[in-house]
């Protein structure tokens, strides 16, 4: 009978492309490891692995067979997750995935409602790129994410926590600083800092940007919004932010943050999760404690 193990190993050698970092992730030794996959392809009557000096890679049955792997281990933790809820859903670990445009801004605001709310949650803040984050989800390496919502994201279920303005950040001497009745119409001929590609804030402020007649500056691309903030800082250009970015910094003594008349533009921050999760006891309460948390301070 195969053994979930092999499997583990199995994926594992697709992952690193070698025994020995194969066998470390593991946890095994690398003899264990290469001897398993060797029992394995003998049991299956099929060649699995390209063994070679430096490296190996997967047979075409190997690729194959480490998809239908995947799957039967996604199915294996899916199960040992549904048991453990039957026996206490607001109990065990937690894995809660973030983007960097937004875990360091929203997790000092909901972190302690949701250690108050779920005592008995071992939260493990996991964050990244949107991209990874999802695969990582489906893989089910995460239970829950945290981030804006984008349209591929329609084969999971998402719960709407909340929507976050993008604000205006200029120097204090930018044409547009303290402008009454700002507008997305007045950022036309601008030219606009952004996020390097793979951060999904940059599609979705350039999209409202490029329909206001705004350009992007190509000059440069940021790879945090912290250094977004310092770039607009030394007069390299603006931006937008979002509003929890720009919060903890109103009161600079160089950056103007404004605030966009209707329509506003945001990001809708939701709440994402497989279907057919089985703790939606926990996911109802922390969705319940992210927006209590967030009521009177994203408006």
């Amino acid at each position: 009978m195969i053994k979930l193990r092999d499997l583990e190993y199995l994926t594992a050698i697709d992952k690193h492309k070698h025994f020995g970092k194969a066998a470390q992730s593991c946890f095994v030794s690398q003899p264990t490891l290469s001897g398993q996959l060797m029992k394995l392809e003998e049991q299956l009557g099929l060649q699995l692995v390209e063994r070679h000096r430096r490296n190996v890679m997967l047979t075409p049955a190997g690729e194959q067979l480490v998809k239908e792997a995947r799957k039967v281990l996604q199915a294996a933790g899916q199960f040992e997750s549904c048991a453990k809820a039957l026996l206490d859903p607001f109990a065990g670990d937690l894995h809660l995935g973030l983007i960097p445009t937004l875990a360091p801004y929203l997790l000092p605001h909901i972190m302690a409602d949701l250690n108050t709310a779920l005592p008995n949650i071992n939260f493990f803040l996991h964050e990244n790129q949107t991209k990874v984050l999802l695969q990582q989800l489906d893989e089910g390496k995460l239970d829950v994410l945290i981030l804006p919502y984008l349209e591929e994201m329609d084969k999971f279920e998402s719960y709407q926590l909340f929507d976050e303005p993008l604000m205006l950040a200029t120097q204090k001497n930018h044409r547009l600083a303290n402008k009454k009745d700002l507008s997305l119409s007045d950022l036309h001929d601008e030219k606009i800092l952004t996020l390097a590609d793979g951060h999904c804030l940059k599609d979705q402020a350039m999209g409202y940007c490029f329909s206001a007649g705004a350009k992007e500056d190509n000059s440069f691309q940021a790879t945090s919004l912290e250094t977004l903030r310092h770039m607009v800082a030394s007069g390299m250009g603006i931006t937008l932010l979002p509003a929890l970015a720009a919060q903890g910094n109103l009161a600079s003594d160089t950056i103007h943050y404004g605030q966009f008349q209707a329509p506003v533009p945001v990001r809708g921050i939701s709440l994402v999760i497989r279907p057919n999760y089985s703790r939606m006891q926990c996911v109802r309460a922390i969705v319940a404690s992210v927006r209590k948390s967030l009521n009177g301070i994203i408006t």
